[in-house]
């Protein structure tokens, strides 16, 4: 909460704080005038702070929850720090297999699982992004549980003008628009916004049993190597707020920064479905590659 996140809070004033989605946490709270750390705020109002954290779902540039972060701060308390990993997981049909070759592929974190062979997970590349959208459509028919995203690459233009397209692919006769404005939190319940596509900030967090993803030319293939464009975001985007500044003064540091949003934002949008994930890649090369390793 933002009383969590305030430096007038007492301290040790939590037996327990259990944080999740600590990867999200800031460097500055938003509420608080003086810009407290949040993890600094929850470990010092608390006598024990338990943190859930996945470095590879760090999507923003404010995001600050590191495993790093979380564990320097902590010290500088003089806290006593026990660290876990968690063996099982529900997501994806409980797919291990899929989670370790999403992040082999997409260089997330390195592992030896080179092929998808598994069942248990529908994993499928589309070459046209209408042909996607409607077997999203149809997979919703079910339970109402499926829905589209995509990268933020596409200016948010139906903002201003609602009967306005904001992805269009007039090559394959696609057009759709945003979710940001009509639905926002009853994205994936509500039935009509399966027509409408969602993003990472739409959708981090909640689960779906198939989801469809558009890859923008955000990811592409260089030199014959998966590669990041942070120029190809829209601009009406805040994910990488700060990284043109950070640019000028520390330009290896923010590129390889801005890099790892970007593929964790497509790490997370690929692992919201429970029993599928549907992809169109607007680079071709980057779906040959994803091909080559299906078995």
């Amino acid at each position: 909460s933002s009383d969590v996140c305030s430096s007038d809070l007492e301290e040790n004033g939590y037996d327990v704080l259990v944080v999740d989605e600590a990867h999200r946490l800031k460097e500055r709270a938003f509420t608080e005038p003086r810009g407290t750390n949040q993890t600094r705020a929850n470990i010092r109002a608390s006598r024990t702070a338990v943190f859930f954290v996945d470095d590879s779902q760090q999507v923003t540039w404010q995001d600050a929850g590191s495993t790093d972060s979380i564990r320097a701060i902590a010290k500088d308390f003089g806290a006593d720090i026990q660290e876990f990993t968690l063996q099982s997981q529900f997501r994806c049909n409980g797919s291990d297999e899929y989670l370790d070759w999403l992040d082999n592929l997409l260089q997330v974190r390195e592992n030896d699982q080179r092929r998808l062979t598994s069942k248990d997970f529908d994993f499928q590349v589309f070459d046209n992004p209408r042909e996607l959208h409607e077997a999203i459509m149809q997979k919703n028919l079910e339970n109402n549980r499926s829905r589209m995203v995509a990268g933020y690459c596409w200016e948010w233009v139906s903002k201003r003008d609602s009967s306005i397209y904001d992805i269009r692919m007039p090559q394959f006769k696609y057009e759709a628009r945003w979710n940001l404005e009509d639905y926002g939190g009853t994205f994936v319940v509500d039935p009509e916004s399966v027509s409408e596509v969602g993003c990472i900030h739409t959708c981090q967090g909640l689960e779906l049993d198939y989801v469809g993803v558009i890859v923008g030319p955000d990811l592409w293939f260089s030199s014959g190597a998966l590669a990041t464009n942070p120029e190809a975001r829209a601009s009406t985007d805040k994910s990488l707020n700060g990284y043109k500044t950070a640019l000028k003064s520390q330009p290896a540091e923010a590129r390889a920064r801005a890099d790892r949003i970007i593929r964790n934002t497509y790490r997370t949008l690929m692992t919201r479905g429970m029993k599928g994930c549907y992809v169109y890649f607007t680079d071709a090369a980057i779906a040959d590659y994803f091909r080559k390793h299906l078995v």
